[in-house]
């Protein structure tokens, strides 16, 4: 015979925690999460234990961890401890190797160095050193003066030259004897040898202002009388 059952639907009732209460699981979880993302600084010691001993906490019972799993863990923190350390006093080093490098690049306060672009400030009416850069022996050299809108004011040549340094000063002033206003000049040389020209590198003396870093790359590099600024891997020469 068959028989007919029949009764309430079954129900199943669920209980939620209080925000302000975790489960062990969720606890540990946020503690890994934390280590992960480098919250609070670096992982220490503390931290390390108190992980371990969540794990420990919440590991089944009937398939413990093994005692492997145990040694490399604490081989991999002591590993962490030890690159952290080294990472200090790398960064320690660096610092103190910059604040050196400072120091000593502050005796290049109120000197001059070569600017190899060629550009000539006129200050105080002080004349402009700087120096042509020859690749061989030439026949003659032409050095030209332009203003900071680009006009020709003064043009100087000299005869035969050896390989080397070619130096000059330019003393401020025009073709017809004017003495220019202070301000930034850019100075070409030519060089001709056997009947063809060619240009040739100059570089200008340029009084250092102050010394300072780099705040996006960290290099030291010294303030020019006109503001501007280069750095010290570009400084060639001090002085001629």
């Amino acid at each position: 015979m068959a028989s007919n059952l029949t009764g309430a639907a079954a129900t199943t009732s669920t209980y939620t925690l209080p925000s302000n209460i975790k489960t062990t699981n969720q606890a540990k979880k946020e503690e890994e999460q934390k280590v992960l993302n480098g919250d609070g600084g670096a992982m220490g010691q503390t931290a390390f234990l108190t992980l371990f001993t969540t794990q420990l906490q919440n590991q089944n019972p009937l398939d413990p961890m093994e005692n492997e799993a145990f040694v490399a863990q604490l081989a991999q923190f002591s590993q962490l401890e030890a690159t952290t350390k080294m990472s200090d006093n790398l960064q320690n080093l660096v610092a103190s190797m910059s604040n050196e490098r400072m120091s000593s690049m502050s005796g290049l306060l109120g000197k001059k160095i070569a600017i190899s672009d060629g550009k000539a400030l006129l200050s105080g009416g002080q004349p402009v050193e700087g120096a042509v850069t020859l690749a061989s022996d030439v026949d003659s050299i032409t050095l030209k003066v332009y203003s900071s809108s680009g006009q020709l004011v003064r043009t100087g040549e000299v005869g035969a030259q050896k390989k080397g340094d070619f130096l000059f000063s330019w003393d401020g002033k025009d073709d017809q004897g004017n003495v220019l206003g202070d301000g930034v000049y850019r100075m070409e040389a030519s060089a001709t040898r056997f009947g063809k020209s060619s240009k040739a590198p100059v570089s200008t003396m340029a009084m250092v202002k102050s010394v300072t870093t780099d705040a996006a790359t960290g290099d030291l590099q010294v303030e020019l009388e006109d503001g501007s600024k280069v750095s010290m891997t570009q400084i060639k020469r001090v002085g001629f």
